[in-house]
């Protein structure tokens, strides 16, 4: 499954998406991991969800980015849920494109049975309609 946290920037989405990844690891039978464009929230997450900081690995295009992805999962099969806060960011994805990425990451979730929960710089009226199912939190 994949969920979307979606506002425009400073409204509050990387907010909900910690309280949601805090409260989430309470209960979690498995392993949690949260991608961020920087290190700057590791302290706000509990010590048990990995945080890894994107900007240290070369990822320079959607395709690369969900290779990273696929690599993490391939490593933790205990993996139960990723969140990517500033996901057009750190997915290098355009706008236009946020569909077929959001549907390519709901074949992994499919496949291999991880949720991803995205923060999406985006106004909900700006989500595409093939997506606006995803959407959990509008901001």
């Amino acid at each position: 499954m994949v969920q979307l946290i979606v506002g425009q920037k400073g409204k509050g989405k990387t907010k909900e998406l910690l309280d949601k990844v805090n409260r989430e690891i309470q209960t979690a039978s498995g392993n949690i991991v949260y991608l961020d464009k920087s290190a700057k929230h590791m302290y706000e997450l509990n010590n048990k969800v990995r945080m890894i900081d994107v900007s240290r690995y070369p990822i320079d295009t959607t395709a690369s980015f969900l290779g990273f992805v696929s690599g993490i999962i391939s490593q933790d099969h205990d993996l139960m849920q990723m969140y990517f806060d500033s996901f057009l960011k750190i997915a290098v994805v355009e706008p236009s494109d946020l569909v077929d990425a959001v549907m390519k990451l709901d074949a992994l979730s499919k496949a291999f049975h991880v949720d991803f929960i995205l923060s999406v710089s985006l106004d909900a009226a700006e989500i595409p309609d093939a997506i606006k199912e995803n959407i959990i939190i509008a901001l």
